[in-house]
């Protein structure tokens, strides 16, 4: 399968997927948007990985190219692609489909629980993980759930965790399965935060490479449902 994925920060990656997606034969292309590198044609890809980064979906003075990539991400929905969107990523897919993303109440970084809802809890994407797990977390905003979208997963710091469309074409994860211990390593060297209720230190977080190891085992047993 040809996988396309779009980058919004130079030190955000695909992670622990990258090396999976080699070793089974995918051919991946990427496009740097803050590079100002040019969107690919439709044809060019079967699925779309949508990631992270630091940037608000809705800083379009900043960051002018969200606007063309949101068109991009709204074509390729349309054309019947299979399209993922992590972190940053399921805020763009949301907003696409109709589902605005604000402010959460609270940031939300580290390790936190994520409960699945019922609906996730019987979702073919989701069977075999607990009901309750522990994900890595980063991120400030939130969306409302898309029209026609099924909610699957929720944290106490956030409602909108999870979601899928048009019977999991469209997948949205708002928290970070895919993320290494040495991808976050890397990602404290470009950010610092403040501790609080939901915000934890970076020794915390780096700490547990146990954590790091589950989630990515549950990253790509999602992604392997995903994409076939």
């Amino acid at each position: 399968m040809r996988i396309h994925w779009l980058q919004h920060a130079d030190f955000e990656d695909l992670g622990c997927i990258a090396p999976w997606l080699e070793a089974r034969g995918h051919a991946t292309t990427r496009t740097r948007l803050f590079a100002d590198e040019r969107l690919p044609e439709l044809s060019a890809f079967d699925a779309l990985i949508v990631l992270g980064g630091p940037m608000n979906i809705y800083e379009h003075a900043r960051y002018p190219w969200l606007v063309p990539e949101k068109a991009f991400i709204a074509d390729a929905i349309k054309a019947g692609k299979r399209v993922l969107g992590i972190c940053l990523g399921s805020q763009l897919l949301a907003d696409v489909l109709g589902g605005p993303t604000t402010r959460n109440a609270a940031l939300e970084i580290g390790w936190f629980p994520l409960r699945l809802t019922p609906e996730g809890r019987d979702h073919p994407l989701f069977a075999g993980l607990p009901d309750v797990f522990t994900g890595f977390h980063w991120h400030g905003d939130t969306y409302a759930l898309p029209p026609g979208a099924v909610r699957l997963a929720e944290s106490e710091a956030c409602a909108q965790q999870a979601f899928e469309w048009d019977g999991s074409r469209v997948l949205g994860l708002q928290f970070h399965l895919e993320v290494t211990q040495a991808n976050a390593i890397e990602w404290f060297r470009h950010e610092t935060v403040t501790p609080s209720k939901y915000v934890q230190v970076a020794t915390q977080i780096l700490a547990d490479a146990p954590a790091f190891e589950d989630n990515n085992r549950w990253m790509l047993t999602i992604l392997e449902r995903f994409l076939a």
